[in-house]
C-alpha cells in the first residue's frame, strides 16, 4: 500500500477560513473500511443502493482512493479510475458515448464513490480539495484528458455549477446504485484553467459561484504534486 498525507494544519493557507485541520490521503487500493462506511452512508442518505460486490475499486489495476480526514474521522472519499483493457464502470451505462471518445483518442478517468461527510465543518472545502486531489493524480499526474462521472439527475445542476461538469446524456437507470444516473464530464484543461484563475483564494467564493477558489493556490499545488507517489 502507497500513501501519501498532506497534512493541512502545517500549512496555513491550506486553511484560510479557520475550520479544522485537514489530511489528504491517497491510497492505491480498493475502497473499504471507514472510507466505503461513509460512501454506503450518505448514498444511502440519498436512497441509493450500495454493496461491497458492486460497488467497489479494482485494487489490480491500479485504482486510487483519495481520503480526507479531519482527526481520526474520515469526511470526504473520492476514487479515482483510469480508463483500459477493463474499462470503467461508466461503461455498463454509457459505453457509446465514452467509444466516441476513446475513438477520438481522448485518455479517459473516471471520478466515483464521492462522498462528503454532511456533518464536515466545512463540506464544499472537503469536496473542492478531494476533487483538486483527484485531479492531480489523473491530469496531472498521469496525463489523462477527460473527466466523466455518473451523476444522479437530482445533482447534475450541483456539478455544473460549482465543477463545470456537463451532462452529455440523458438519464439511464444503474443498477448498481437502483437509481437513475447522467452522464457528465469535463475536460481536465478546463479544470486545470479554472484552478488557475480561482485556485487558493476563498475570498472570493461568492463572486466565483464555483468551488474553485476553494482549491490550492499554484505553490501549495505544486508541493503536493511533487509528493503523488
Amino acid at each position: 500500500m502507497i500513501s501519501t498525507f498532506f497534512d493541512e494544519s502545517r500549512r496555513k493557507p491550506l486553511n484560510p477560513d479557520g475550520g479544522p485541520p485537514l489530511e489528504l490521503d491517497s491510497d492505491f487500493g480498493s475502497l473499504d473500511g471507514d472510507a466505503y462506511d461513509l460512501v454506503e452512508r450518505r448514498y444511502g442518505d440519498r436512497g441509493l443502493a450500495v454493496s461491497r460486490e458492486k460497488f467497489s475499486s479494482r485494487n489490480e489495476a491500479g485504482d486510487i482512493v483519495c481520503t480526507a480526514r479531519n482527526g481520526e474521522q474520515i469526511v470526504g472519499t473520492l476514487s479515482v479510475r483510469f480508463d483500459g483493457k477493463a474499462g470503467l464502470h461508466a461503461d455498463a451505462l454509457f459505453e457509446e458515448e465514452l467509444t466516441e471518445w476513446r475513438s477520438a483518442g481522448v485518455k479517459l478517468c473516471e471520478f466515483g464513490s464521492l462522498a462528503v461527510d454532511r456533518h464536515s465543518h466545512n463540506a464544499k472545502r472537503v469536496l473542492a480539495q478531494i476533487f483538486h486531489l483527484g485531479y492531480l493524480h489523473a491530469h496531472r499526474k498521469a496525463g489523462y484528458e477527460r473527466l466523466v462521472i455518473e451523476v444522479n439527475p437530482r445533482h447534475v445542476a450541483f456539478y455544473r455549477r460549482y465543477l463545470g461538469l456537463l451532462p452529455f446524456t440523458t438519464a439511464r437507470h444503474n443498477p448498481r446504485v437502483n437509481a437513475p444516473a447522467v452522464l457528465m464530464s469535463i475536460d481536465f484543461a478546463t479544470v486545470r484553467d479554472q484552478i488557475a484563475l480561482w485556485g487558493g483564494r476563498p475570498e472570493v467564493l461568492t463572486q466565483a459561484r464555483c468551488l474553485y477558489p476553494l482549491a490550492w493556490d499554484a505553490a501549495t499545488e505544486a508541493a503536493m504534486l511533487a509528493k503523488l507517489p
